[in-house]
């Protein structure tokens, strides 16, 4: 990653209404206002706060048991679950530095357990309940450490061993926003505040952590099996397998995404594979399609700064497009082709060269939710369709 600027810093204010991707699509339709990329701004892209909040409540309930009121935990269970995104309020003056500078200091494991301490003793002596600060801290530094931890499984990028290292860590193997995961927690806190008296509502909580643990386990193979398809699959087709993304569509882990990436091609190709797919020889199980990649226009934009925090942040899964006169470079992890939540306008052409963009813009969007959602269910029940393009 380059050596990062101290940028300014400043409260922003998001406004309603933008076009965007079919996995931004999806994301817009579950998510608040303030989480979405709209107007040149920043979107929240980590999971889903619900998800969060739900995780923070649920640990905090199990922590505290009967020593505390169980309403009470869950809530600041759920308070200190959230925090860490408290950076989505935080702008930098530049499309592309609100987009590699979020889910940095806040998400780091290092600052959050260090935060940890005074806002533990803060919370027990607001209670009165300063004997248990210890068990308060147990309880609020797991929902505080394991948000981050949470957000790793999901593509964005963590970068959660700052100060040590600015390097994002994301895995991919869950969207966003998972009904599958988040259900199960939330249906155990309820049962724990509703029933704090009977043994089995804290128990359904436990039961609620424990299978949300499960699907997470169980979205980490089906990525690990589905790779292994994939490079079949690409092999079988003389497609290079070196650069691979597997990553989940919206809202569950049946289908999946497929990218690889042909450096020296200069191309970029694309996939999809559902668990419910019908049995197929290894070259007909993915159906990939080319793109170009635009290597000769990263070229002319080599010195951009913009241009080499997006390479960076999205381990080489990018493309630059020349769009009128308008370069963008985009972030091929989080979208589809054609529409990404994340593509930047970075530098114009002009009949003098190429003048830099200062600041970057947001250029991702596009795509209609209705047609996505159809489309997803459709194929994530093997349908082999086409997507939409």
């Amino acid at each position: 990653m380059p050596t990062r600027p101290r940028p300014r810093l400043r409260l922003r204010r998001v406004a309603p209404g933008a076009a965007f991707s079919p996995s931004e699509d999806l994301l817009r339709v579950a998510k608040p206002p303030r989480q979405r990329y709209e107007a040149g701004r920043w979107q929240h892209v980590g999971m889903d706060s619900l998800s969060q909040a739900a995780l923070g409540a649920a640990i905090s309930v199990a922590i505290m048991q009967r020593r505390t009121a169980a309403w009470k935990a869950a809530l600041l269970g759920a308070v200190a679950g959230t925090l860490p995104d408290l950076d989505v309020l935080l702008d930098h003056g530049d499309a592309v530095l609100n987009m590699v500078l979020h889910r940095a200091e806040t998400h780091a494991l290092f600052w959050l357990a260090l935060f940890s301490l005074p806002f533990s003793w803060l919370v027990a002596q607001a209670l009165r309940e300063g004997a248990q600060w210890r068990r308060w801290w147990l309880a609020l530094s797991l929902a505080l450490l394991t948000h981050p931890l949470l957000d790793f499984f999901t593509i964005y990028g963590t970068q959660l061993l700052l100060p040590f290292t600015d390097q994002p860590y994301g895995l991919g193997s869950i969207f966003i926003i998972d009904p599958a995961y988040t259900l199960p927690l939330m249906l155990g806190v309820v049962a724990a505040c509703v029933v704090a008296r009977r043994p089995w509502g804290l128990r359904l909580n436990t039961v609620g952590l424990v299978l949300s643990t499960a699907y997470i386990a169980w979205g980490v193979g089906a990525q690990a099996h589905v790779a292994g398809v994939a490079r079949d699959s690409l092999a079988a087709q003389g497609l290079p397998t070196g650069r691979l993304l597997v990553t989940p569509s919206p809202f569950n882990t049946v289908l999946w995404r497929v990218v690889t990436v042909d450096e020296a091609g200069d191309s970029f190709f694309e996939g999809f594979y559902s668990l419910l797919d019908a049995p197929a020889a290894p070259r007909d199980r993915i159906p990939f399609e080319r793109f170009k990649r635009g290597n000769a226009l990263a070229a002319e934009l080599a010195d951009v700064d913009g241009v080499r925090r997006i390479q960076a942040f999205s381990h080489g899964f990018w493309a630059v497009r020349e769009l009128g006169q308008q370069l963008r470079i985009t972030d091929l992890r989080m979208g589809q082709e054609p529409h990404y939540v994340f593509a930047f306008a970075v530098a114009e052409r002009q009949a003098d060269g190429l003048r830099v963009l200062q600041p970057s813009e947001a250029a991702g969007g596009g795509g209609d939710p209705a047609q996505s959602l159809a489309w997803v269910w459709r194929r994530l029940l093997g349908e082999r369709l086409p997507p939409p393009r």
